[in-house]
């Protein structure tokens, strides 16, 4: 079999950094404690053999197995695993021919996954076919999970039966039965519609026979009715050729009549012209007056709003004066503050070297008293001496013997006065003093103090940083607000004027079809000259001049090839359609007199100039602009103002908004730097009072561990020199037990011994006072020290305080600087008004003038307008009536077109035609009310027929063709049907068969791993449920040493375990795999369970040759593996992978030889 070497994975998860973990012969175990990410290797490999569900990979997407990166490391966008195979053995599939395969599966967020093997790409279906035909894969029952054998215990019998399944391998025979099933139900139902069909179609057949013999019927019928529609439609035709001719002649008699109204239409609108040459010009300089009128009022505005954000900006500027006037005495108290701690060190400093200048002078005067005390001993010693050598050779043991008695009692009862008096010295100075912890938690508070101290002045900082940029961003905001408003002032100060002057020009009680019509740029003038003054007609009927709305030309008049209609580029009333559908637009008046000759009567072609060349004859030369283009180009103009108008409307509302939203940072930014000057405030507060509580423990701490370490050195000196002591009055005693009683020189002797005591204590008390001296030089020197970092710091700190200081009074400078120059523009404001209010009243007097001049050329214009519209109206009734003539000739000649086009239609040939085979002659023409009553009667009784099927006969031959097509369909099907029942029944006994032998070797196995893991006992599995073995439950029955049969679920926890474990490995042995992985199955067994589990997983792996994967907790577990991997979470959210050979470990210690 081929076998698993090595799994690495990079991005996979927890495992962000490139991790390999080798799989060798034998056990591996993977340790670590909960949540490292052991589970993760587990899920990697299960992922690189093809796993496809995200839930199974414990996530919501397959996304989620990318590492999600942690505070100290970004997330990744791939993940990589790759699994190394040895198919040394040439077990894999052909294909795969070399000897080693290498897998690597690999995503990218958000564009999926992708599989190689050894570089080439393939298809997940390749992979996973892969690891099955090895007898492994994501799902394989060789890879236990956490759970799983807590899941196959309270499993129901029917789904442990998939076990059976899996070890049977029929779960291909069971997706072909399924398919097969399938399949049969589809042709049963097919069988079943094709019998529902074919009755139907018996019962059509029917019917379509009966169509049939209607359809006979109906042709018969229809040759009468079209021989005598014939002889009908014939009659029309020459009726509407009469017609036509009338038609004609009268048209003739009204172009005569419009000629004539044309030339007294001419010489009115020649008088109009010059009335209205120079009134456009008067209105356009009207209109200049009034816009420059309406900037002066806009200009006001502006200096009213420019005034109020000068006093707004002064005030603003006086509130930061007076926040930097109290800044600068806040840093005035922190720089004394410093200088304050400054001096008070200094004091401290100051008396403590005052307490050193006589250090050296105490150390030399006590060393003197030691060595002064150390001779006075000498002496007494020698002097002891001296007496003890008079005393005769027979007293002399004795005597020294008494006098060490004497002198260790003496020493002794002293010293143990001693020792009480330090001791107690101890307790009242333990009581007196002060803990260590106190200090600490002050030490804490103070450097909490400081950083929050720290912080809040950060965080002022960078809130006067946030106003000061805030308000610039309002400073800016107000000024594109008012930019902003002046555009929009400008636009509607030109579209008030304009519609002013247009509304002075549309008097009358109708309103003009012209407020209606929009032109392109550039095209008013064409649409001037092809109208004129026909735009001043209205579209209400009651008007004396009016539009009527009346359909499209039938058939339409079409302009010359090439021409474009003046109605593409003209939005207007339906009522226009027609007049704009037939006038042309030309590039110039040459063309267009090239295509007069093909225009139809009331078709005219004009050009953007406005030239206009008519179908009748007349023809105008553009000149200077007529007034109706001139009110074209206005109305355009006026609704581009409007457009832009509206436009700036939505400007000044966000312009508007802006600068409310600015103001509302800076108030923010404002109101958020005053309470961090005030967390500023209190942070100092705190940091004072945390700073002087420290300095206040630090020096009674200081003191305190002197004075114990003073005492715990004389309790300790004189607690040896009690033990001494007594050590030597036992001795003394011992001595003096042993000599005879004598009393000669015992009084000198005793009197010598006690002076030699007196001092010796003295020398004791000597080199204390040295040694205590010595020490309080050390602790001075470090309180110097320690003073001397202090004053560092606070004078740091002043020195820091001054510079602010000084920069704040750079910045009030600054500030008082602005204040003056804001106080000196009220005056220039107050010039810019006086003048401004000058212009404003010239303004007023200009567009008054103008105004009155421009009514009065408008005055004399309406005379004008009045007779050249009288004139106009006389033409367009002339025009009316000879377009009424024109609609008649035109009707005529639809209703000619109509009658050739029915003719066309029912009978498909030209009225010529048909004069050919009409029954009749021209001269003796029948009555056409009998013969209309004649077809009606036909057509009548053909209609009555309803509906008529005319393919019946055909019909009726493909439906029998078809109805026997299906009935050889049904024929195979019924044959189909048996076959796929006897299939079904030939797949349900292989499986049966396949499924009781598989039973019978995993029972077998069963047993005996059971009796391996319980050490005896008995146990089996049994099909229940169903006497099918394709439906029946598993159940296992189970009996440990020393208890009776029962089924696995009244054990205790630890047998159930081993026994669905026992239950696993017998499915395993059937078809063993080449790995085994096993998460965490030995989590509820014992020690002496644990010892049999892992005998019996090293033995499947010799026998086998399966590499296992086991994830434990448990110490023996771990004893028993051949290596070891640790999986740790050093650093929060990633895991890494340490390794131990234990086999190698064994040798190498096995190999050692004892020294």
């Amino acid at each position: 079999m081929i076998q698993f070497t090595k799994l690495r994975l990079s991005g996979f998860k927890s495992f962000v950094d490139a991790t390999e973990l080798l799989i060798e012969p034998g056990m591996t175990g993977v340790v670590g404690p909960n949540g490292c990410g052991k589970s993760n290797l587990i899920e990697a490999l299960r992922w690189v053999m093809g796993e496809t569900s995200a839930r199974q990979m414990r996530g919501g997407e397959m996304d989620d197995v990318i590492f999600g990166g942690t505070s100290g490391r970004p997330s990744r966008n791939v993940a990589e695993v790759l699994v190394a195979l040895d198919n040394t053995s040439r077990t894999a599939p052909p294909q795969y021919d070399m000897d080693e395969v290498e897998v690597i599966r690999r995503i990218e967020r958000g564009q999926g996954s992708s599989y190689r093997v050894n570089g080439r790409e393939i298809r997940a279906r390749d992979v996973q076919l892969l690891f099955a035909d090895a007898a492994t894969g994501a799902r394989s029952s060789g890879l236990v999970s956490q759970g799983r054998v807590g899941a196959l215990i309270n499993a129901k019998p029917s789904e442990r039966r998939g076990l059976l399944e899996e070890a049977a391998g029929i779960s291909g025979l069971y997706s072909r039965r399924h398919e097969a099933e399938l399949r049969l139900k589809n042709a049963e139902t097919n069988l079943a519609r094709l019998d529902d069909v074919l009755a139907t179609l018996d019962e059509q057949l029917k019917g379509l026979q009966r169509q049939a013999r209607q359809a006979a019927r109906y042709r018969t019928l229809s040759e009468q009715i079209r021989s005598i529609e014939a002889q009908v439609l014939y009659l029309a035709w020459l009726e509407a050729l009469a017609t036509i001719d009338a038609a004609r002649m009268a048209m003739k008699e009204a172009d005569l009549k419009v000629e004539q109204a044309t030339e007294l239409a001419a010489i009115a609108a020649t008088a109009q012209a010059e009335a209205a040459a120079d009134l456009p010009e008067m209105r356009r300089a009207h209109a200049e007056v009034e816009a420059g009128w309406q900037r002066l009022i806009v200009e006001r505005e502006q200096l009213d709003s420019e005034e109020g954000r000068l006093a707004e900006t002064r005030r603003d500027l006086e509130s930061r004066l007076a926040q930097a006037a109290s800044d600068l005495g806040r840093e005035h108290a922190r720089a004394a503050d410093a200088q304050g701690a400054v001096d008070r060190l200094a004091g401290e400093q100051e008396m403590l070297a005052e307490a050193a200048l006589g250090e050296e002078e105490g150390r030399a005067e006590a060393e003197a008293v030691m060595e002064a005390a150390v001779q006075a001993v000498a002496a007494a010693e020698k002097e002891l001496a001296g007496l003890m050598d008079e005393v005769a050779a027979a007293d002399a043991e004795r005597a020294t013997a008494l006098r060490r008695l004497a002198d260790a009692e003496t020493r002794r009862d002293r010293l143990r006065d001693r020792v009480t008096q330090v001791r107690t010295q101890q307790e009242q100075a333990q009581q007196d003093g002060i803990d260590r912890t106190d200090l600490t938690a002050a030490e804490m508070d103070l450097e909490s103090a400081l950083e929050y101290l720290e912080e809040s002045r950060a965080e002022a900082e960078d809130w006067d940083r946030r106003r000061v940029q805030a308000q610039a961003a309002r400073d800016s905001a107000r000024d594109a607000f008012q930019a902003a408003q002046t555009a929009r002032s400008r636009l509607k100060a030109e579209a008030d004027a304009l519609k002013t002057v247009l509304a002075q020009g549309s008097g009358g009680e109708y309103a003009p079809v012209l407020d209606q019509v929009a032109a392109a740029a550039g095209f008013e003038p064409a649409l001037a000259a092809a109208l004129g003054d026909d735009l001043n007609a209205s579209l209400d009927g009651a008007a004396p001049l009016h539009w009527q709305a009346l359909p499209p030309l039938d058939p339409p008049l079409a302009l010359p090839a090439g021409i474009d209609p003046l109605a593409r580029h003209v939005t207007a009333p339906a009522a226009l359609a027609r007049v704009l559908g037939q006038v042309g637009i030309v590039a110039d008046a040459d063309a267009g007199e090239a295509l007069r000759g093909q225009l139809a009567a009331g078709q005219m072609l004009v050009t953007r100039a406005g030239d206009v060349i008519r179908w009748d004859g007349f023809t105008a030369r553009a000149g200077a602009p007529s007034a109706m283009a001139v009110r074209l180009a206005q109305r355009n103009r006026l609704r581009e103002l409007e457009a832009r108008l509206d436009d700036a409307e939505l400007g000044v509302e966000d312009a508007e908004a802006k600068a409310q939203e600015a103001a509302e940072a800076v108030e923010e930014a404002t109101e958020n730097e005053r309470a961090a000057k005030d967390a500023v405030r209190r942070a100092e507060a705190e940091t004072t009072k945390a700073r002087d509580l420290h300095s206040k423990l630090a020096q009674r701490f200081a003191a305190h561990e002197s004075r114990m370490n003073a005492l715990a050195e004389q309790a300790e000196a004189a607690s040896a020199d009690f033990e001494e002591a007594e050590a030597e009055l036992m001795m003394a005693r011992d001595v003096v037990a042993g000599f005879p009683q004598q009393e000669a020189g015992k009084d000198r002797v005793n009197a010598l011994r006690a002076e030699v005591a007196e001092r010796r204590s003295t020398l004791v008390e000597a080199r204390s006072g040295l040694d205590r001296i010595i020490r309080e030089v050390g602790e001075r020197k470090r309180r110097l020290d320690a003073i001397a970092g202090d004053m560092d710091q606070w004078r740091r700190r002043a020195d820091a305080a001054r510079q602010h200081v000084e920069e704040l009074e750079e910045r009030r400078e600054t500030l008082m600087l602005e204040i003056e120059r804001l106080a000196t523009m009220p005056d220039s404001f107050a010039k810019r008004r006086t003048h401004l209010l000058d212009r404003l009243d010239q303004a007023e007097m200009g567009r008054k003038a103008s105004a009155d001049a421009l009514a009065a050329a408008e005055a004399a214009q309406a005379e004008t307008d009045r007779a050249m519209r009288a004139a106009e109206a006389a033409l367009a009734n002339a025009r009316e009536d000879r377009i009424r003539r024109e609609a008649a000739v035109s009707a005529a000649d639809q209703n000619c077109r109509m009658v050739a086009g029915r003719i066309n239609e029912r009978l498909d040939m030209t009225p010529e035609q048909l004069r050919d085979i009409a029954d009749f002659v021209e001269g003796s023409r029948p009555d056409r009310d009998e013969l209309q009553s004649k077809l009606d009667r036909l057509s009548r009784e053909r209609d009555n027929m309803g509906p008529v099927n005319l393919r019946a006969e055909q019909e009726v031959a493909e439906l029998e063709e078809r109805m026997n097509a299906m009935r050889a369909e049904s024929d195979d099907l019924v044959a189909a049907i048996a076959k796929l029942r006897g299939g079904i029944a030939e797949l349900n006994k292989e499986g049966r068969e396949r499924l009781v032998a598989s039973f019978n070797q995993v029972d077998q196995h069963f047993r005996d791993l059971f009796i391996k893991l319980f050490g005896g006992g008995r146990a089996h599995l049994a099909l229940t449920e169903s006497a099918d073995p394709l439906e029946a439950g598993l159940e296992i029955m189970a009996s440990p040493p020393g208890k009776r049969m029962q089924v696995l679920s009244l054990l205790s926890g630890g047998e159930q375990a081993l026994t669905a474990l026992a239950l696993i490995f017998a499915v395993f042995l059937i078809n063993p795999a080449p790995i085994c992985v096993l998460d965490e199955v030995d989590a509820p067994l014992d020690d002496a369970n644990v010892d049999r589990f892992c005998s019996l997983v090293e033995g499947i792996a010799q026998t086998t040759r399966t590499r296992f994967l086991i994830v434990t907790h448990h110490r023996m577990t771990m004893a028993r593996m051949d290596r070891l991997y640790g999986v740790t979470m050093a650093e929060r959210g990633v895991s890494q992978l340490v390794s131990v050979d234990l086999s190698a470990a064994e040798a190498i210690r096995d190999s050692v030889v004892p020294a």
